[in-house]
């Protein structure tokens, strides 16, 4: 995986190189600049360190300085931890789109005029994108609605529910477009006749996974002919096998979906407690919007939309992937 990266690296060199752009051969390109990162959740969170991994790996290969903030999934917080950030005048902020367009804007504007390279991962900043392209501003990640659509299909042909079956989806529909993904995967179900249950995650469970342990037990208590359950959260479906042990499920009894790996999820899976699982690849939003921020420094390109994938996983290719999630990389 190592080498991936480096050949990416590689390849971006020696076209600065060809466009007759001379590097000292003792100093790497990103060298003397600094990135503020926030990574989006708590310190040691399952899904935002990955994208912390990655986003240190690109900072070891391009010299760069990299300051991480976190924000508990908090939008508030995501929006004061912006503020911190462009008050210390880094070379670039790295930020996650969950609070949205709206709320973004007139700090992204600020940003931007005072001569800060400002670029999104996660969750697309569309207008902010389209306004500020020409000076550095890209997305690393996937379309939500399109993941969230893709999960919602896979699910429903492989746990063959019928029209009339009962289904449970926690989501985040209160966020402007990190919701979308919560939006598609009712209106699949909704479209297939399928009673659903949905539940907003709140601020509370956001910040901690595993106060999510009531709600589960509580609601499996009362629908036990709950069939499929789908979570619109990388940290909740890996508390999933905890989840269902507590609430007295079998693994295999109710198809559970989710999305992004991490160690337990990885486990889950192995273990029959989660059956499938869509990933968008946070590794590599960590690593490429580091690369987007110097490549625009260094070189001017323009911001880049990049598609990180959403492909599953499930018992049948977790072996192969596991080892990789303890490292930290998938």
């Amino acid at each position: 995986m190592k080498r991936i990266f480096m050949l990416i690296l590689l390849s971006l060199l020696t076209l600065s190189l060809s466009a007759g752009i001379s590097l000292a051969s003792d100093s790497r390109t990103g060298q003397g600049m600094t990135i503020w990162f926030d990574t989006g959740g708590s310190p040691g969170g399952p899904y935002n360190t990955v994208v912390q991994n990655g986003a240190q790996a690109a900072a070891r290969d391009l010299g760069v300085d990299v300051r991480f903030m976190y924000s508990d999934w908090s939008p508030e917080k995501m929006i004061s931890n912006f503020k911190q950030a462009m008050a210390n005048k880094p070379d670039g902020i790295v930020v996650m789109g969950h609070p949205g367009d709206d709320a973004y804007s007139p700090f992204i504007e600020q940003a931007v005029n005072e001569g800060i390279i400002v670029t999104s991962i996660d969750t697309k900043l569309k207008k902010n994108q389209e306004k500020f392209r020409t000076k550095g501003f890209g997305y690393v990640g996937t379309d939500n609605y399109l993941q969230g659509k893709a999960l919602a299909e896979e699910a429903l042909k492989r746990a063959q529910l019928q029209a009339g079956d009962r289904a449970f989806v926690w989501g985040l529909k209160r966020l402007q477009e990190r919701g979308r993904r919560a939006q598609a995967i009712l209106d699949v179900l909704e479209a297939n006749n399928i009673v659903v249950d949905y539940f907003e995650i709140s601020p509370e469970v956001d910040k901690d996974s595993s106060m999510g342990t009531p709600l589960v037990s509580g609601y499996l208590a009362r629908n036990p002919d709950c069939k499929l359950m789908i979570v619109d959260h990388g940290a909740l479906t890996s508390q999933m096998e905890n989840f269902l042990r507590t609430a007295g499920v079998a693994p295999g009894k109710i198809f559970v979906a989710g999305f992004s790996l991490s160690p337990a999820t990885a486990s889950a899976i192995e273990n029959g407690y989660v059956n499938l699982v869509s990933e968008a690849q946070p590794f590599l939003m960590g690593y490429l919007s580091v690369v987007q921020i110097v490549m625009h420094q260094r070189f001017g390109f323009t911001g880049l939309d990049i598609d990180t994938g959403g492909g599953m996983i499930d018992n049948h290719n977790i072996k192969v992937i596991a080892p990789l999630a303890k490292e930290g990389i998938r």
